[in-house]
């Protein structure tokens, strides 16, 4: 008898906080839409293209029946969405309990290869200006060299160095800001500075090095 395929399918992680903890800084509303709309549906397609590849597997579906270009972009695209989510909602903290300067590590780390925390947060908020269209701004830690790179990509696909590790995580899509901030992202991100959740951040770059 022929084993049936099935892959374990994602599920949308709680939360860190209560859905009203970010305010005033990115309100309840904002978090309601981007949280049980935009990332449960990512999970959701993640899930739904897994169900395709396992037809494919089991032979329901044949040669000719199925992009498989296409399929495995859509479970790219869905399952970066799902994870990077993730990150992000860890990466920030209820108000009162973020913001201000990174200690430990990390903000050693930072003073060290950037001169200053807010030389940092100058050249990652004008990174964050700069990016076209959607996407992320993103810290990654390089294990090789021992640097901690400032990168951006659009949507959920391009300039993902391979192997880094990301420590920190600002999310760009619209839905992360528009019924809030409107059209003006830079509001955002510099809002978005006050709920940075620093030991969340030091506790990934830790575990990196000390791997």
């Amino acid at each position: 008898m022929a084993q049936t395929i099935q892959f374990k399918k994602y599920e949308l992680p709680p939360l860190p906080y209560k859905i009203d903890a970010l305010e005033p800084y990115i309100s309840k509303d904002i978090i309601d839409v981007h949280y049980n709309g935009h990332h449960k549906g990512y999970v959701n397609g993640a899930n739904t293209f897994l169900e395709r590849m396992e037809k494919i597997l089991n032979g329901q579906l044949t040669s000719g029946q199925y992009d498989i270009q296409g399929l495995l972009r859509g479970l790219v695209f869905n399952i970066n969405g799902h994870k990077l989510h993730a990150l992000y909602w860890k990466n920030m903290a209820p108000a009162g309990k973020g913001g201000g300067k990174p200690g430990g590590v990390l903000g050693d780390l930072i003073e060290k290869q950037y001169g200053s925390f807010e030389k940092f947060k100058q050249v990652f908020t004008e990174a964050a200006n700069s990016l076209p269209g959607t996407g992320w701004t993103v810290l990654y830690y390089d294990t090789e060299s021992g640097n901690l790179e400032i990168m951006t990509f659009e949507n959920h696909f391009q300039n993902h160095i391979a192997e880094l590790p990301i420590i920190l995580i600002l999310d760009e899509f619209e839905h992360a800001y528009y019924l809030q901030y409107k059209n003006k992202r830079a509001d955002y991100i510099n809002a978005w500075w006050n709920v940075v959740n620093w030991d969340d951040a030091d506790k990934k770059l830790q575990k990196y090095l000390n791997k």
